[in-house]
């Protein structure tokens, strides 16, 4: 675990640097044009830094399943029909020991610019996250670059059984794979003609699906161009391999490695351990794992541990959405950081689409109290709704507040999806890609990103003030949650006893206290959007009595933007600010002399 609290930065690679704005549906990326990793310049990388980022992750990095030729470089063509949009989805991994030749100036030394890539980001003092899949890979998962001797999945499978522990995939014998059924007037590339777009795709015996569909032909709403991976669990959910026992919970990681390296374990555990360590001797930092929740935490113990004893520094990030699993997943599995998507996200989502209140966020802070530090908050990512975007909160600024409460409420790392801070609303349908979100299986250009993006200026040059505004508070908020001690520090909870004693505290405000040693902060939000909150805030005596107030009166100081101060006053203990918080206002009051 890091000492400093981390800031994640998610950058969708292929999106960031593309300054053509044709955003021609289903287009080629000859028409719609696509970012490359050299794209990502000192420049560009130090403006990024600005933003108070220590990590970026950058997504759709390994070589994944696209429709484009790249044949000259011994790269196999990927079929139309299990291929999602054109440039295609970056969790159906076809190689592992590559990246995406689209980012790629010189597809024949694509490696090597990613490594320089790499190099650029450790230069300007952040780290490196990449993907990893281990659930499924690409229905037509193939490598061209296996280091020697190691073999690709599925390459020594027995396919006449459905199940054994050292097959890479399950199979439905005697069955060959069907093209799943068109819904919605889908056609693949958007009805253009292709000579592999033909509702056929080679596969016998059919192999499970990514997300556990067992049939032949799976539903169009399946992850139909994945393959679901074996880790050893029969189909009948029983695990052959042995279990990890409950007291490794309180052990190492080095002594989870050594409980693994004395038993056998199935094949698929080891390919994965050695792809990720391939990736760690290259120089990434961590790792961010899609669905880790459909995987056995025993292989997690497995996979993490020999990460962490490479590397005790690795950064590991997992999607896992079912809170009775979290700290399974953290003690056992030996993860660092899980998504906070069903307590914190959901509920600041709810807040602001005005579905709740901001009554419901003590009890998502008390949910996972004692494991708040591993959780990661987010208002965005590719697979939530933009903020700006007419299904959320139609407008970004609505969601300030939120992000504030998202920076500065606990001890846990924070992360923004790129453009977040400019107020992107991904209000276009790219193809494959819906409205909402910005696509993640299509060549497209991002308008609020490239006024940033400025032909490689990075300045803001062609922003609107809007986005120049919304930049400034993301920064602002961003580099107090990175560097700031207090919010490392203890927490306090004051809405619910402002709820219950202060006249006027309705319940779309919200605040709590952070201190440490040197600093103590009483941080303040109004939720609503059109009105401005007064009222006198109050600090219960056990907060003065934490903090040693003795009775007086005590200047504060908004460390957001040095603008506005305030007057606590302690009298019998009790302590009392008389606010005035305009509507979306965020606050963070610092404590600063005694007057």
């Amino acid at each position: 675990m890091e000492n400093s609290k981390p800031v994640i930065y998610q950058v969708f690679t292929r999106l960031f640097g593309n300054t053509i704005s044709a955003n021609k549906p289903w287009g080629t990326r000859q028409e719609n044009g696509v970012g490359k990793f050299n794209d990502f310049t000192d420049t560009a990388l130090q403006a990024i830094k600005e933003l108070g980022v220590t990590h970026i992750w950058f997504t759709g990095v390994p070589h994944h399943a696209l429709i484009g030729d790249y044949s000259d470089f011994g790269i196999s063509d990927d079929d139309t029909d299990v291929v999602k949009g054109r440039a295609g989805s970056p969790y159906a991994v076809k190689d592992y020991y590559n990246v995406n030749p689209d980012l790629a100036v010189d597809v024949s030394h694509r490696l090597d610019e990613f490594k320089a890539l790499i190099d650029r980001t450790h230069r300007r003092g952040m780290k490196v996250i990449i993907d990893i899949v281990p659930n499924h890979v690409a229905r037509a998962y193939h490598s061209v670059s296996n280091p020697e001797g190691v073999e690709d999945f599925g390459a020594s499978d027995n396919t006449s059984v459905e199940f054994a522990r050292d097959n890479n995939f399950y199979y439905i014998p005697g069955q060959a794979f069907q093209v799943p059924e068109s819904r919605d007037g889908y056609q693949p590339l958007g009805g253009e003609p292709h000579p592999q777009s033909d509702g056929f795709f080679d596969e016998n015996p059919a192999k499970w699906t990514g997300n556990g569909s067992r049939m032949a032909r799976p539903d169009f709403y399946d992850w139909y161009e994945t393959v679901k991976i074996n880790y050893g669990v029969r189909p009948d959910g029983s695990a052959d391999f042995d279990l990890l026992p409950q007291e490794y919970t309180q052990k190492t990681a080095a002594e989870h490695l050594v409980f693994w390296q004395e038993r056998s374990v199935p094949d698929s555990w080891e390919k994965f351990r050695d792809i990720a360590l391939y990736w760690i001797q290259m120089g990434v930092d961590g790792f961010r794992y899609d669905m880790a929740e459909l995987v056995p935490v025993e292989f997690w113990s497995y996979m993490n541990s020999s990460i962490k004893v490479a590397n005790p520094d690795a950064f590991l990030m997992a999607e896992v959405y079912n809170p009775s699993l979290y700290r399974d997943y953290i003690y056992r599995g030996k993860m660092d950081y899980l998504y906070d998507k069903v307590g914190l996200y959901d509920s600041l989502r709810a807040i602001i689409t005005g579905h709740d209140t901001a009554d419901s966020l003590p009890h998502c802070q008390h949910e996972v109290h004692d494991i708040e530090p591993h959780m990661v908050r987010f208002l965005e990512n590719h697979d939530e709704q933009r903020i700006a975007s007419r299904a959320f909160a139609g407008y970004p600024e609505k969601a300030l507040p939120a992000m504030t409460v998202t920076a500065t409420l606990g001890n846990s790392p924070v992360m923004i999806y790129f453009a977040q801070e400019l107020g992107e609303p991904a209000n276009d349908n790219a193809g494959f890609g819906s409205e909402t979100r910005t696509t993640i299986f299509d060549y497209w250009g991002i308008a609020s990103l490239q006024r940033w993006y400025n032909g490689g200026a990075c300045d803001g040059g062609h922003s609107t003030d809007q986005e120049k505004s919304l930049r400034d508070f993301y920064k602002r908020v961003l580099q107090l949650s990175a560097g700031e001690e207090a919010l490392r520090g203890s927490f306090y909870e004051i809405h619910s006893y402002n709820r219950m004693h202060t006249q006027g505290y309705y319940q779309m405000a919200f605040s709590f206290a952070r201190w440490s040693m040197n600093r103590k902060l009483i941080i303040v939000v109004n939720f609503k959007d059109d009105i401005t909150d007064r009222y006198t805030l109050q600090l219960p005596a056990e907060l003065t009595k934490i903090w040693q107030l003795a009775d007086g009166n005590y200047s504060m100081r908004d460390l957001l933007f040095n603008q506005r101060t305030f007057q606590l006053a302690v009298k019998d203990g009790l302590g009392t600010i008389e606010m005035e918080v305009l509507p979306l206002e965020s606050l963070v009051l610092s404590i600063e002399s005694i007057q």
